[in-house]
This record gives C-alpha cells, sequence and structure tokens, in this order.
C-alpha cells in the first residue's frame, strides 16, 4: 500500500486561512490566550503553587472532623485529629519555599493524602517496624506513625529539603516514634524491618530489590498503587518471584471519591544470600561473566 504524504496528514484546520477578526473580537482572544498561558505556566512551575490561605490549627482541625467523618474515618481521636492540623498547617507553611506537594487545600491533602494513607489499615494488618520507602513529604508514613503512635515507622527519602521537611515535621509534632533515613534505598542498604511500604513510588521490581537486605523472611512489602499495574506484577513474578510471593491483590476506593486504588501485599520467602564482591550481579540474575 502507498504511504501517504506527510504533508497531507496534519489537520483540516492547519490548512484554512486564519478568519479576519475586529479589533475588540481580537483583544478578547488575547486576553483568553494570556489567561489559559497564565494558568498553565503556574500548573507546571509546581514551586510558585501556593494554597489560597493557610488555616489556624484550630481552624484545621474542626474542618478536619467533618472531612474525616465524610470519608469513613469518624473514629480519628481530637487529639489525633490536632496533630493532623498540624501536619498540614506546616505543609502549607512550607509550600512556597520547598514545594511539597501539588494538593494545596486542606479538602484534597485531607482525602487524598490523610485518607488514601489511612485506607492501608483498613485492608490488613501492617508488621512494624516499617519503611516507609520514598515518602516524599510523608505519605504515608507520617499519617501512619500519627495513627500508631507506639509503632517504629522509618522514612527513607533521598531530597535533603524534603528530608529536613520531614525532620521538622517529626519535632514539631512530637513524634519520637519516626526514624529519618536521608539517602536512597539500593540493594546493598541494610536496615532491618518487618514491613515495607510505598505510595505509587517507583515499580514493584525494583523496589524488592532494593529491600532485598532489609526485609526480613516473611515480612511483607505493602504498595499502594493505582488499577493499571498488572505489567508490574508480572516483570516482579519473572524477575523476583524466587525471593517474594504476591500474597494479596485489594481493590478498593477511597470513599465517598471516584479514587481507584489497588494494595498490593508481597511476602518475602526467601532469604538472598549476600555476595562476597562488590561485582557480582544481584541474587537470582545470571552472570553474565560465564
Amino acid at each position: 500500500m502507498a504511504h501517504k504524504n506527510k504533508s497531507n496528514l496534519s489537520p483540516a484546520w492547519a490548512a484554512k486561512p486564519p478568519r479576519a477578526t475586529s479589533g475588540r473580537s481580537s483583544e478578547r482572544m488575547t486576553q483568553r490566550k494570556t489567561h489559559r498561558n497564565t494558568h498553565l505556566n503556574t500548573h507546571l512551575k509546581g514551586r510558585h503553587r501556593q494554597p489560597d490561605r493557610i488555616f489556624s490549627v484550630e481552624e484545621a482541625s474542626d474542618r478536619l472532623a467533618d472531612l474525616f467523618s465524610n470519608h469513613g474515618w469518624s473514629e480519628i481521636s481530637h487529639a489525633e485529629r490536632l496533630i493532623f492540623a498540624r501536619f498540614y498547617v506546616l505543609l502549607m507553611e512550607k509550600q512556597k519555599s520547598l514545594n511539597l506537594t501539588r494538593l494545596l487545600s486542606l479538602r484534597e491533602v485531607a482525602i487524598k493524602h490523610f485518607v488514601d494513607s489511612l485506607m492501608v489499615t483498613r485492608l490488613t494488618t501492617l508488621q512494624f517496624p516499617l519503611l516507609d520507602l520514598g515518602t516524599g513529604p510523608g505519605f504515608p508514613g507520617i499519617p501512619l506513625g500519627i495513627h500508631f503512635p507506639s509503632e517504629k515507622i522509618i522514612l527513607a527519602e533521598g531530597v535533603q529539603k524534603r528530608v529536613e521537611f520531614l525532620k521538622e515535621v517529626r519535632e514539631s509534632l512530637g513524634l519520637k516514634n519516626l526514624d529519618i533515613i536521608g539517602r536512597n534505598i539500593n540493594p546493598w542498604f541494610f536496615y532491618p524491618v518487618q514491613g515495607v511500604i510505598t505510595r505509587a513510588v517507583e515499580d514493584i521490581r525494583n523496589t524488592l530489590k532494593n529491600v532485598i537486605y532489609s526485609l526480613q523472611t516473611g515480612g511483607r512489602a505493602y504498595f499502594m498503587k493505582g488499577p493499571a499495574v498488572d505489567p508490574e506484577i508480572e516483570l516482579a513474578e519473572r524477575e523476583v518471584g524466587q525471593f517474594y510471593e504476591l500474597e494479596q491483590d485489594l481493590a478498593y476506593e477511597i470513599p465517598q471519591t471516584p479514587q481507584q486504588r489497588r494494595l498490593l501485599i508481597y511476602r518475602k520467602i526467601k532469604c538472598a544470600p549476600f555476595p562476597d564482591l562488590e561485582d557480582e550481579p544481584w541474587p537470582g540474575e545470571p552472570n553474565e561473566k560465564g
């Protein structure tokens, strides 16, 4: 079959001459374009995004009471809600200089950060100590740390400005159950834990490789993912299936929202041998040196 000339593939409107416009119409079009471009640039340059207003802790706590209740978390106590409110206020205060989150309104943060982080506890029993891998500004680790004040949670984050923010949050909120690791985690990192949790950070295979020595045999890795995660599952099975098994695949949604999620729970079934030499292949991979 003959190929079409590329010049004939442009959309029909591209070949039409521009329509003559009056001065007033042209001015309105320019204003609309300017408004649209300003909105787009503001969206793309996340470092400039700021909340419309910063609530006081008391105001935020009162509003959180309704938000938690409306989205299935009415059991959150007043004392716990105050800590969440203080976390939100601190997050927004640092947003201008640190660009910590694209979600700015209290409603968005409450539903898509706080409630989303807590939803895993409705579906399974977490194992502690728990390593939150790639926590960013503290999700899901800080909400879980607020909810489980007596359990050890380790927040791992490689971006230094976020690490400093996490330390400030820990001190300001008095969350003594949090440890903070300011580095990226790789397969040679060792910090013995019974649980690992991530929220849509890296693909499943790489995460399971990176915690191969830290996650103890019998421990579990919890992946909070979107619905289209099947290719990641297949890749993980091929490459790390000898060390981990997919124990549960749970579909859920955040109450009163259309947000679809999947919680994948992997159990570590076999300990990987630690290589003697730095140039040894990753456990389970073929040695290309032959």
